[in-house]
């Protein structure tokens, strides 16, 4: 099962499924570019991920390595469809009529998207 993921969690899996194994002060050095958390912020980060059962710890004494126990796409398909459920009921549609409505799809988007559906109806 696919655990809820929190924003600053999805931030530290980011960095885990770019490159892993990583030790602390590789994740805090990747973090630091874009957040200015505290140490203790990311240790409890990588503590509730590997409670979660998210990340895996290898140790190699003295040293703690993190690695991803979930594969990206699991959680990428299992936060989008909480979204869908959460803002859309589900209904795929209506969240690319959004898209459309609010100007927010380039026409290669909605090429590429007419190229994804007919590749779709065509394997049913």
């Amino acid at each position: 099962m696919i655990p809820k993921i929190s924003e600053a969690e999805w931030e530290v899996m980011k960095i885990l499924w770019g490159k892993s194994p990583m030790v602390f002060t590789e994740i805090k050095e990747k973090l630091s570019t874009s957040h200015d958390w505290k140490e203790s912020t990311i240790h409890t980060l990588l503590s509730r991920l590997v409670e979660k059962g998210a990340l895996k710890i290898i140790e190699v004494k003295p040293v703690k390595k993190y690695i991803p126990a979930l594969a990206e796409n699991e959680c990428v398909i299992k936060e989008t469809e909480s979204f869908l459920d959460r803002v859309y009921n589900g209904a795929v549609n209506k969240l690319v009529s959004g898209f459309i409505e609010n100007k927010k799809l380039s026409k290669n988007d909605i090429k590429e998207l007419k190229d994804m559906l007919e590749k779709a109806s065509l394997e049913e």
